[in-house]
């Protein structure tokens, strides 16, 4: 009969040396492909004069960091990265969580309308972008159609640009709910049903069941979806080349810091600074984290 290992067992040269066997290969795509590119970027962030054909570096500064603080293209893309996710984030999680709330009580169609809110996340953004050009037609999309119904006079969605960030919002939301409302479900069929049984017999109503039982029991999917939401908004990009056909939105309205890392990279060829935006962001998304992973300590109910 075989001795199974115990889970407790202390570490061995031998175990040790079996266990970075097995993890060899993916550890060896993580540090080619994720962990030297961003030690690189960092220290290319760092670059004051710098040789691109010879790849020398002739000497080192803070540079490329002063000159993100007096760019006021710089400064947009920042306000236009921080606008979007305060629009996206939290009209995302309460709209997934509204949606799957319906479909969890409505179980007999609960399985078409997953496919269905579940198909645009699988859907190519370009595809996605081309649909979101007609509905935006000022002339004949479906969006204005709509909102002349209410006596709203036509929106150049795209073209104006007071509009086309909302627009890209919009687009965004409509974009990434269908994977929020899988998650949201997946939390509330984990939800034991002897909690709410217990809460009306102390005589809770449905609003006291629903925020003393069941907002506590799903704040860690919450979290999960707001983390992903921010992590994802501070690194849009894809939909604002898609949408807007390859340009920041008209008058730079959608420039974000990824689109902005990237006309610096890719069309300015300025490396240094495109790698000095990208520490920036990286910043940024740190902060948030942390600001949210501090929340979450007294908010969040494992």
């Amino acid at each position: 009969m075989a001795v199974m290992p115990m889970i407790n067992e202390k570490p061995t040269l031998k175990s040790t040396g079996k266990a970075l066997l097995y993890l060899l290969p993916m550890l060896v795509i993580t540090i080619t492909f994720s962990i030297y590119p961003i030690i690189n970027s960092l220290l290319m962030s760092f670059y004051k004069d710098y040789n691109f054909y010879t790849d020398k570096v002739g000497s080192w500064g803070l540079d490329n960091f002063v000159y993100l603080w007096n760019d006021p293209d710089f400064h947009l893309a920042v306000r236009n990265t921080l606008i979007f996710v305060a629009g996206v984030v939290p009209i995302t999680v309460v709209l997934s969580l509204i949606i799957a709330l319906l479909l969890n009580q409505t179980k007999w169609v609960s399985g078409l309308f997953r496919t269905v809110y579940f198909l645009p996340f699988v859907t190519s953004t370009v595809a996605i972008a081309m649909v979101w050009n007609w509905i935006y037609q000022p002339d004949y999309g479906l969006m204005n159609y709509f909102l002349g119904l209410v006596g709203v006079h036509p929106i150049d969605w795209l073209n104006d640009p007071h509009y086309s960030l909302l627009a890209l919002i919009i687009m965004t939301i409509w974009k990434d709910l269908g994977f929020n409302i899988i998650l949201f479900l997946v939390g509330l069929n984990n939800i034991d049903a002897g909690y709410y049984r217990a809460a009306e017999i102390d005589g809770a109503n449905a609003w006291q069941r629903f925020w003393n039982v069941t907002i506590p029991m799903i704040s860690p999917i919450t979290f999960l979806v707001s983390v992903n939401g921010v992590i994802g908004s501070f690194k849009v990009f894809d939909q604002i080349f898609a949408l807007f056909q390859g340009k920041p939105g008209p008058g730079k309205a959608d420039l974000t810091i990824v689109y902005y890392l990237y006309e610096k990279f890719y069309t300015e060829y300025k490396y240094p600074i495109a790698a000095a935006s990208g520490v920036v962001l990286f910043g940024l998304i740190l902060l948030v984290t942390l600001v949210q992973l501090w929340y979450s300590r007294k908010h969040v109910h494992y």
